[in-house]
């Protein structure tokens, strides 16, 4: 029997460290001790469903997407964890995380003290959610609980190849939150800022100033509960092999 190798998929610098604790490279496979590997991506579906195939031909067993997202539902603050047990796409088509390893993680987090949500469904998108108004839509659409990029990428791939699935995401913008579009402009595919586009949108529209602060201040708390996360349930997220 093959060692059981977690294959843990990243989409952004940001999460990669807060898992890590290090600068990782995008696009390659890491070691991450000896039960895990990991894959920053970058942001999107597609840019995840490649990881994930990636991490599989690396020897992977089992698939995991660890970051942040964002919430469609009222009480879901900025920090909150979440390990949905259900990934619906923009399609509708509906994946089931591997409900014996949420069960494993949500008793680690919970010996650590942290608390997390572990019922409802994560809306897996192929584009982000700005504004209020577009996130409740999506929430009275699928009844979903937050809101993502990346994971339906992933799960397809783990149902692909029947392999244990898992996801585990901390909350940054709020339900009620307006997450300035034009702020893409400024950072790369890993969320990584880019100086001078950065200033070109900001001289553009100067208006943007005001919503930085508390843009940074959610990523924080969202890193920092992930990051507690990663230490509560060791390099393979919670899972326990067979």
């Amino acid at each position: 029997m093959r060692p059981c190798r977690v294959g843990i998929v990243l989409a952004l610098a940001a999460e990669a460290r807060a898992l890590t604790g290090h600068t990782l490279p995008p696009m390659e496979v890491v070691a991450h001790g000896d039960r895990a590997m990991v894959w920053l991506a970058g942001m999107g579906q597609d840019a995840a469903r490649e990881a994930a195939q990636a991490l599989v031909e690396a020897g992977a067993t089992a698939l995991a997407v660890f970051g942040v997202a964002g919430a469609l539902a009222p009480g879901m603050h900025s920090g909150t964890l979440f390990c949905p047990e259900r990934i619906v796409d923009q399609h509708g088509v509906d994946y089931v995380a591997t409900p014996d390893w949420r069960a494993s993680l949500h008793d680690q987090l919970e010996a650590a003290g942290l608390a997390s949500r572990m019922e409802g469904i994560l809306l897996s998108l192929p584009t982000p959610l700005y504004e209020p108004e577009a996130k409740t839509s999506m929430r009275d659409r699928h009844q979903a609980m937050a809101v993502d990029m990346e994971s339906a990428g992933v799960a397809s791939v783990a149902d692909q190849h029947g392999l244990p699935f898992v996801v585990l995401r901390a909350i940054v913008d709020e339900r009620d939150d307006t997450v300035p579009a034009a702020l893409e402009a400024g950072i790369d595919a890993w969320g990584r800022l880019r100086p001078l586009p950065m200033l070109a949108t900001l001289a553009r529209h100067p208006g943007l100033l005001g919503s930085l602060p508390g843009l940074a201040t959610r990523m924080r708390r969202a890193t920092r509960s992930l990051r507690a996360a990663a230490i509560a349930t060791g390099n393979g997220l919670g899972h326990e092999p067979p």
